[in-house]
């Protein structure tokens, strides 16, 4: 979520280490290539999780993945990887014909047997209830994007005075652990994209991945 320290970037390069940033805009993309990072991650507001924003408010980074993509192939000189709202073949061959170079699925890869994710996360992916995803602080104070469920509806008259990040995150720990405990998906942070709708189907990640493959293969995509 910004550009590396001078010393970081220093000491990758020292060791052979590869370094990725992360751009919600044309303008963070530029300044992370100045930067000197390998490639860029374009992170639409479609994609899941945290907003990486660093040069400007959020609001007014919020640029969809299909706008971005192009823009930032355009304006810098390294691999660009299209991030956000990808679960199939589709948004992949899509994203590559736009000018990515590669494209990185994140909430997809959630819903599969081996993820991290909780029990309650994996089943609202694909579910009806995936289709309607918010951008929230109540569940961390740093604005994500996630499922809608009744904490978040309920506790959305205080979206703007909770306090941020860390102190939020660390008051809403207990009842993070409680819900993951319980399996309670209405007040759980249910990360999601706005592809999480497609995201469904309880599978391992070596056959969702063969899965994504043969749709890209299957609609012209090259180059994978």
């Amino acid at each position: 979520m910004g550009i590396p320290p001078q010393e970081v970037m220093d000491e990758t390069r020292r060791r052979g280490i590869k370094v990725i940033g992360t751009a919600t805009t044309v303008d963070e993309a530029v300044a992370l290539e100045r930067a000197g990072v390998d490639a860029v991650v374009a992170s639409g507001a479609d994609a899941g999780g945290h907003r990486g924003a660093f040069l400007r408010p959020i609001r007014e980074s919020l640029v969809g993945t299909f706008s971005l993509v192009p823009q930032v192939a355009d304006a810098v000189s390294v691999p660009v990887i299209a991030a956000g709202g990808i679960a199939d073949g589709r948004g992949m061959a899509a994203a590559l014909a736009l000018g990515a170079d590669a494209v990185q699925i994140g909430t997809a890869f959630l819903a599969t047997r081996e993820s991290g994710a909780s029990g309650a996360h994996r089943r609202a992916l694909g579910s009806p209830e995936a289709r309607t995803t918010v951008l929230t602080r109540l569940f961390t104070g740093r604005t994500a994007r996630g499922i809608v469920n009744r904490f978040v509806r309920d506790m959305t008259p205080y979206e703007e005075t909770v306090p941020a990040y860390p102190v939020q995150s660390a008051l809403m720990r207990s009842i993070r652990r409680e819900a993951g405990t319980q399996g309670r998906e209405d007040l759980s942070s249910l990360w999601a994209g706005q592809a999480a709708a497609l995201a469904g189907g309880a599978r391992g990640a070596r056959d969702y991945l063969s899965l994504l493959m043969d749709d890209f293969r299957a609609r012209g995509g090259q180059g994978a």
